[in-house]
Order: structure tokens, then C-alpha cells, then sequence
């Protein structure tokens, strides 16, 4: 399928906190690890005609194995956040989007996909998670937003990863990716690695703390 383009008519983007945009849902499903998981879409949410190809390779290579807590960033429909709640059922995944529209869609696609084990919750960024610590944080980040958005987004993921905690995020060359992998190693990570390249995207697992030392 051919996802939505970053701006649907009439100017909205997929951030925008209430579209005004009109209401156009449909259905789409996609095969994760052997089961067929159902969505509704909508209008005015990222890649609302179909799952996009870095979303896509953020869900194949993100391991939540073992992780007790989950944040899905930016979730959109949900796809990245119902696919981890299945892969790790004994951990509990928060998805929290600011676009309120997302979040409603979100909300009934993990009722659609039987996951018990999620909540979604509307607000930006980190604002609805202000006390809580993750094992794993994953986000394709909404790159519209600017260079410097992203950097301060960036800024703010350390305080939310638990203790051995990961932040993996999805993003192709014309987005900045690589930009965004060096910022990265300079800034707080302990080790920064590439676990996934397709179609021009990469994902990155990032971990924080203190550099190796060189031996």
C-alpha cells in the first residue's frame, strides 16, 4: 500500500493536536510474527492509507524480549505499540501520541487486537509519562517537526529509560538519520548501533551512559 503523504490536504499535519480535517476510516491488517493484526485508519494520522516502510522496519527489528515497560512515542494507529504488546505479553506497553484523532483510533485498535496489555494516552512528547521510567522506548519520530524539535526530543529520552534501558528510533537519509545517529554518539550514548537498513531507512538502538573507554 502506498502510505499518506506528511501533509493531507488542506494543510494538516499528522501532529496537529485536533484535526479538523474529515473523518475517512478504513481497514488494513499486516502479518507480525504469524498473526494477522487488524486496524482502523484514518484520515490526518501518519501514513493513514497503509503501514510505511520505516514504520515496517522499526516493528521487525525492535527486540522488546524481557522488557517490562514499553513506550511506544508517537504512536499513530498504533501499529508499533500493538506489535510490541504481543511481543513481550508479560510487559505493559504506554503509547502516547498527541494527535487526539490517533488516539482514539490507537485506542480501539488494541481493543480490535485483543491487547490487554497496553493503554494509550493523548499529550506531547513526554508530558503524560512526566514520573515514569522505560526499559524500551521506540518512536518514529515526526521528523516535520524540525531539526531542532527532534535534538530537544532527543535531549529529553535519557531521564526516561530505566536503568540498561534502550531508545530506538526509525528514520531514512533525507530525514536525517545519520544527522541524528552522530548527534546521538556525541551527546549521551553509551553505544549507538544500526539494527535494521531498508529502503533508505535506518533504525537505531541507542543506549546512554558513559563511553567505553578506548583500550
Amino acid at each position: 500500500m502506498r502510505p499518506e503523504t506528511d501533509e493531507p490536504p488542506g494543510g494538516e499535519h499528522y501532529f496537529t493536536e485536533a484535526p479538523r480535517s474529515r473523518s475517512s476510516r478504513r481497514e488494513l491488517r499486516f502479518l507480525y510474527r504469524g498473526e494477522l493484526l487488524a486496524f482502523i485508519t484514518d484520515r490526518s494520522i501518519f501514513a493513514a492509507t497503509g503501514l510505511d516502510p520505516g514504520t515496517a522496519l522499526l516493528i521487525e527489528a525492535l527486540n522488546v524480549e524481557g522488557a517490562r515497560r514499553i513506550l511506544d512515542l508517537g504512536c499513530g494507529w498504533g501499529a508499533v505499540g500493538v506489535a510490541a504488546a504481543k511481543s513481550a505479553p508479560k510487559g505493559f506497553v504506554v503509547m502516547v501520541d498527541v494527535n487526539r484523532r490517533a488516539v482514539r483510533v490507537a485506542k480501539e485498535n488494541v481493543e480490535r487486537n485483543r491487547v490487554r496489555n497496553a493503554e494509550v494516552r493523548c499529550g506531547a512528547g513526554f508530558r503524560t509519562v512526566a514520573d515514569e521510567t522505560f526499559d524500551v522506548i521506540a518512536s518514529n519520530p515526526p521528523y516535520r517537526i524540525g531539526r531542532e524539535a527532534i535534538l530537544q526530543l532527543l535531549t529529553e529520552v535519557p531521564q526516561y529509560l530505566a536503568p540498561g534501558g534502550r531508545f530506538c528510533m526509525v528514520g531514512k537519509s533525507s530525514q536525517g538519520i545519520r544527522f541524528y545517529q552522530s548527534w546521538l554518539e556525541e551527546h549521551w550514548a553509551a553505544s549507538v548501533e544500526v539494527l535494521a537498513r531498508g529502503s533508505g531507512y535506518r533504525v537505531l538502538e541507542a543506549r546512554p551512559g558513559p563511553k567505553p573507554s578506548a583500550p
